[in-house]
């Protein structure tokens, strides 16, 4: 568990609190989001269901105690693409765990370059799923291609849309809408998930229990830049209301100016 018991910080949007900090890969036009021969798909295969998950549940049951509420809501889209967006709170936790939500269908995550960089587990990042968000245009086409594709095959894409890790992290940070223009252009429907933190009687470490909820669909009748708001705004005023939940504080957050004073 993390022993910081006090983090100070400026900006909500954009600070940045995991302990692993590296160079990120640049991630062009020649990064292959497709991974369409025979080696790359078994590989995914053996990876995710065969030696990923099971560890996955262990980790789950052992470190956190997670416990998933609402996961039912999502079993009548199990062949349906959609979109999944989560509270960013732990660094591998919320690389792994989200796979316990669809099961059993596999996941996509959308992840910032730094996650192949990650030792040992940076390598297998793309069969896992990993996304890595691209440098460039013609980087940017594939991926968005990537995307569709993906729900277009009936898989989830998970989206972390607070961008960087707050560990343990009781509220949910503003986030900008950006990432609703994917279910806006492909129509798919989304669920919200907030990992919050529960008291524990006897362990430092909090209980985990994971809120799901959805699904919400982007308004057709809105112009796409105003229904990728409406989207994100019903999604974060969700997502607001689960995290109240927590009943444990494990780091405290303080902004800097109120310190000072």
């Amino acid at each position: 568990m993390d022993k910081r018991k006090v983090i100070y910080y400026t900006d909500e949007r954009n600070d940045e609190f995991s302990t692993f900090q590296t160079t990120p890969p640049k991630v062009d036009a020649s990064y292959d989001y497709e991974r369409k021969s025979f080696g790359k798909r078994l590989a995914r295969f053996v990876l995710y269901r065969i030696v990923m998950y099971p560890v996955v549940v262990l980790y789950a049951r052992l470190v956190f105690r997670q416990t998933l509420v609402g996961r039912g809501k999502l079993k009548p889209y199990r062949r349906t693409g959609v979109f999944l967006y989560g509270n960013h709170t732990q660094p591998l936790g919320d690389a792994l765990l989200q796979t316990r939500l669809p099961w059993p269908a596999s996941t996509y995550v959308i992840v910032h370059p730094n996650n192949l960089a990650v030792p040992v587990l940076g390598k297998w990042t793309p069969a896992l799923g990993g996304l890595p968000l691209p440098d460039g245009l013609k980087a940017y086409r594939n991926f968005l291609a990537a995307i569709k594709n993906r729900i277009a095959e009936g898989h989830p894409v998970v989206i972390y849309p607070e961008a960087h890790i707050w560990p343990y992290y009781t509220k949910i940070r503003p986030f900008p809408d950006t990432s609703f223009a994917y279910p806006v252009e492909t129509k798919a429907p989304s669920f919200c998930f907030v990992n919050t933190y529960k008291k524990s009687r006897f362990r430092k470490r909090p209980k985990m229990v994971t809120y799901i909820d959805g699904p919400f669909f982007a308004d057709d009748s809105l112009e796409p830049k105003a229904a990728r708001k409406a989207l994100r705004d019903a999604i974060h005023a969700r997502m607001t209301e689960l995290s109240k939940y927590s009943d444990v504080e494990v780091i405290r957050y303080v902004r800097k100016e109120e310190s000072d004073g």
